[in-house]
C-alpha cells in the first residue's frame, strides 16, 4: 500500500478506469490520480472508510462478475450518504493486501483513546495546511491555520505561546510543535477548573481525591476505591502518578474524554434487557422502503438500502415486488420513475447482512403486487438463499398461543400483504395502495379491488406475522389473532392515538403495528417516531436514507441494548391492566416525575460550517425533550464557544423519554447552520461532568468535537 498499485475504479459497466492508488507515510491518507490527469489527484482519508467488501458485494460490481473474478474486486464503504468506492486489483495477491491493509488500519483507528484522536486530528489540520509539504509553518501561516479550525484567539498571546512551542527556535513550527502549541492554545480551563475543585494540593489527584469526585459528581456509589483504582491504572499516563496511585490532569482529562466518562451509560451499551417476552413487547427498528437511496419518485433503488439499514441495526426491512422481465420478481416504487432492482438480490443481502451486527430476528415485510407465478419464483428465492434462516413453521412444532421472542436468533419472519391498483392516466401521478391502509396521494381515482391471488408457495412463508385490515380496537380485542399485523399511515395512527391514545397502547400488548410515512413525503422525509412509541407501536417505519430529527430519535432509542434492534416496552405498556394514556401520564402507576437539570459548559473543536472567510462559529446549544405531550420541551443557551448555561426539564415519563442535543452556528440574519447532534435516551443518561461526543447530520461520529455539560436527576417535589 504504501509502494502503490494500480487498480480500475469502477463505477459501472462501461465506466472501467485505472487509477493510481498509494497509502500516505501518516498512514491515514489514501492518494490517488489518474494516468492521463498530469498533476490532479485525490484523497480520502482512513478515518472516512466504514468498511471493506470482498467479491461482488455491491451492484456495480455484481454487474462486472462475468468479466473480473471476486478474488480481484472489493469495495469501500464510506460513512454517511457518500457513495461506495468499487475497485479491481490487478491480481488476487494485491486485492487480499489492499482488503487486510485498509482492515487493519481500520481496527487502529477505532481502538485510538481520545488524546490520539485529538492528536490526530490536529496533526490532519496541519497537513491540510502544509502547502509546500516543508513539514514546517511560520507564524502568520499558523495564524491564518488556526482561523480555518475555527480557533479564536488574542494575537499577542497566541505569538507568546507560539515561541514558547518553537523549541528548535527556527521561527517555524514542525508538525509534533504545532501540536503542543495547540493544545497550549486550547488549554480545558473549564476541566482544570473542576481538577483543581478536587485536588488536594492542586497538581494531582489522589486516590482519595478522585473518590471523592466519583462519589460527590459523578454519583457512584458501587465500590468507588477499586474504580477510582482502574481509573488511574486505565487513563494516567505518568508512571510516576501511578506509583503515587494518583492522578494528574491529563490523566483526568482522558478519562473525562472517554467512553466511561460520556454522557451515555456504558452499563447500557451491551444488551441488558430481557429478550426472553414475545416480539410485541418489544419497539423495533424498522425501515420504510428500504430500497430507495433517495426521493419516493425519481430516487435510486439499490441493495445498499438494505446493507446499510442492515449494519445499522434495522430489523424490519420492506420489499415492493412487481412482475419483472424473463420471471424475475423486481422491487421498485411502483409506477414511479425509481429504478428497479431484482428480488433476488435483495434477498441475496439479507442473507448476506440480516446477522452481522445483530443476531436478533429480522422481519421481512413483502408488500406483494406480483402474479401468481412470479409468487413462486419469490418463494422460491426466499428458501433457496434463505435456507433454514427463514422460519416457515411453528417454533416447537406445536400450535402457537403467543409471538415468538427475539431469542429465537438468526431467523427471518415473514409478512405480506396484497396491492390494490389505482387507475392511472398520462400526465397524472400514478399511485399505488396496500391492504395495510391506503397511501393518501392527490388526484385520487376510486381503488379497484386487487382480484389478485396469494400462492400456496409465498403463503407457506407466512407464520408469525399475518398483515390484515383494521376495523376497530374493540373488534381487535374480541376477534383478532396474537399473529395478526396492523398497519397504518401516520396520520391514521396519529388519528387513533389522539381518539384512543389507552385503547392504542392496550391493543399493542397484544398485536404488532406498523406505521409508515404518508404517501405525501414523496421527498422521503420522516415523521416523528416519538408520538408513535408513545402508545406503543412497534414497528416505526423510517426513510433511513433520510437525514434529520425523525432519524436522530430512532438512532438514539436503539443505541442502547447492543444496537441489537430490539427495546423492551416499559412494563405500563405490556400489562392490559395498568391502562396507560400517554396524554393523562400523571395517572398511571407508579408515577414519579423527575427534573433534569443540564449546566452546558463548553464546546470543543466544533466544526467550521460557514466558508466566509475569518468567520468563526457562534454556537448555541438547544436541548430538546421527546416523550408523552407533558414532556415535550425545547430549552437553549446563549451563542458562545463557553456558557456556563442552566437548563432545566420536568420530566413526568421517563421510561419513555429522549433527549436531543444540537449544537448549531448562530446567524442572526438567516437560519442557524447546524453543527452537530447527539440523542440518547433519559435512562441511560450519567450524572455529573460528562462529555457528549457530537454526530454528523447523517449520524456518523466527528472527532473530537464535543459539548461538556453537567447534569443532576431529582426527584420533584
Amino acid at each position: 500500500m504504501l509502494v502503490g498499485t494500480v487498480m480500475r475504479k469502477i463505477k459501472s459497466r462501461t465506466w472501467k478506469k485505472q487509477r493510481y492508488f498509494k497509502l500516505q507515510e501518516d498512514c491515514m491518507t489514501i492518494w490517488y490520480k489518474s494516468k492521463k490527469a498530469g498533476n490532479a489527484h485525490s484523497t480520502f482519508s482512513v478515518s472516512d472508510v466504514e468498511a471493506v467488501r470482498e467479491g461482488h458485494q455491491s451492484e456495480v460490481l455484481l454487474s462486472i462478475a462475468d468479466e473480473f473474478p471476486a478474488d480481484r474486486c472489493f469495495t469501500l464503504v464510506f460513512r454517511g450518504r457518500r457513495g461506495n468506492l468499487d475497485l479491481v486489483a490487478e491480481s488476487a495477491e494485491e486485492a487480499r493486501s489492499w482488503i487486510q491493509g485498509m482492515r487493519k488500519l481500520i481496527e487502529n483507528l477505532e481502538n485510538m483513546g481520545e488524546r490520539e484522536k485529538l492528536d490526530q486530528w490536529i496533526g490532519d489540520w496541519f497537513k491540510k495546511a502544509d502547502k509546500n509539504n516543508d513539514g514546517r509553518m511560520n507564524f502568520k501561516e499558523v495564524r491564518d491555520l488556526l482561523k480555518m479550525m475555527n480557533v479564536d484567539m488574542n494575537e499577542h498571546h497566541a505569538h507568546r505561546l507560539f515561541t514558547m512551542a518553537d523549541k528548535s527556535q527556527s521561527g517555524t513550527l514542525e508538525d509534533d510543535e504545532f501540536v503542543l502549541f495547540y493544545k497550549m492554545l486550547t488549554q480545558r480551563e473549564d476541566v482544570l477548573r473542576v481538577f483543581q475543585d478536587y485536588s488536594s494540593d492542586g497538581q494531582k489527584l489522589s486516590q482519595t481525591d478522585l473518590e471523592d469526585f466519583l462519589r460527590e459528581e459523578q454519583l457512584e456509589g458501587d465500590d468507588v476505591q477499586q474504580h477510582a483504582k482502574q481509573l488511574i491504572e486505565r487513563y494516567e499516563p505518568s508512571d510516576t502518578a501511578k506509583l503515587l496511585n494518583a492522578m494528574t490532569f491529563d490523566g483526568f482529562l482522558m478519562y473525562l474524554g472517554s467512553a466511561e466518562g460520556s454522557i451515555f451509560n456504558p452499563r447500557r451499551r451491551g444488551v441488558f434487557q430481557d429478550m426472553s417476552q414475545p416480539l410485541c413487547h418489544y419497539f423495533i427498528s424498522s425501515s420504510h422502503n428500504t430500497y430507495l437511496m433517495e426521493d419516493q419518485l425519481r430516487g435510486q433503488s439499490s441493495m445498499e438500502g438494505y446493507i446499510r439499514a442492515l449494519n445499522r441495526g434495522c430489523r424490519c426491512v420492506e420489499v415492493d415486488c412487481w412482475d419483472g422481465a424473463n420471471g424475475e420478481p423486481i422491487v421498485y416504487h411502483g409506477h414511479t420513475f425509481t429504478s428497479k432492482i431484482l428480488f433476488k438480490d435483495v434477498v441475496n443481502a439479507l442473507g448476506n447482512y440480516a446477522f452481522k451486527v445483530s443476531e436478533y430476528p429480522v422481519i421481512l415485510s413483502i408488500e406483494n403486487h406480483c402474479s401468481v407465478e412470479q409468487q413462486r419464483v419469490m418463494a422460491r428465492h426466499l428458501t433457496h438463499i434463505l435456507g433454514d434462516k427463514l422460519l416457515k413453521s411453528a417454533l416447537g412444532g406445536k400450535a402457537p398461543i403467543r409471538l415468538p421472542s427475539p431469542e429465537v436468533r438468526r431467523t427471518v419472519f415473514f409478512s405480506v400483504s396484497r396491492g390494490l391498483q389505482f387507475v392511472s392516466f398520462d400526465n397524472i401521478y400514478w399511485f399505488m395502495a396496500s391492504s395495510r391502509s391506503y397511501r393518501h396521494y392527490p388526484l385520487f381515482f376510486p381503488p379497484q379491488k386487487s382480484k389478485q391471488r396469494l400462492s400456496k408457495e409465498l403463503s407457506d412463508c407466512v407464520v408469525y406475522c399475518k398483515s390484515v385490515h383494521f376495523n376497530s380496537f374493540k373488534h381487535s380485542r374480541i376477534h383478532s389473532k396474537f399473529y395478526e399485523v396492523f398497519s397504518f399511515t401516520e396520520p391514521k395512527a396519529r388519528k387513533h392515538l389522539r381518539e384512543a391514545g389507552s385503547e392504542f397502547v392496550l391493543h399493542n400488548s397484544r398485536h404488532l403495528t406498523r406505521v409508515y410515512p404518508s404517501g405525501f413525503r414523496t421527498d422521503s422525509s420522516n415523521f416523528n417516531p416519538q408520538e408513535m412509541w408513545n402508545v406503543g407501536c412497534q414497528i416505526v417505519a423510517l426513510n433511513f436514507q433520510t437525514a434529520g430529527e425523525g432519524m436522530d430519535l430512532n438512532d438514539g432509542l436503539f443505541r442502547q441494548n447492543g444496537s441489537c434492534g430490539y427495546i423492551l416496552k416499559p412494563d405500563f405498556m405490556t400489562q392490559a391492566e395498568k391502562k396507560f394514556d400517554p396524554e393523562m401520564a400523571q395517572q398511571r402507576d407508579g408515577y414519579q416525575p423527575l427534573v433534569l437539570t443540564i449546566q452546558v459548559i463548553s464546546g470543543q473543536q466544533l466544526p467550521k460550517v460557514n466558508i466566509k472567510e475569518g468567520s468563526i462559529v457562534d454556537p448555541l446549544v438547544r436541548v430538546e425533550i421527546h416523550g408523552v405531550p407533558m414532556d415535550q420541551a425545547k430549552e437553549r443557551t446563549r451563542f458562545n464557544p463557553v456558557w456556563y448555561d442552566t437548563l432545566r426539564f420536568n420530566i413526568h415519563t421517563p421510561e419513555l423519554a429522549m433527549v436531543r442535543f444540537v449544537v448549531e452556528d448562530y446567524d442572526k440574519t438567516s437560519k442557524n447552520d447546524f453543527i452537530g447532534q447527539y440523542t440518547l435516551p433519559f435512562s441511560c443518561i450519567q450524572q455529573g461532568y460528562r462529555h457528549i461526543h457530537l454526530l454528523s447530520k447523517d449520524g456518523t461520529s466527528i472527532p473530537p468535537s464535543s459539548l461538556f455539560v453537567h447534569i443532576r436527576i431529582t426527584e420533584l417535589e
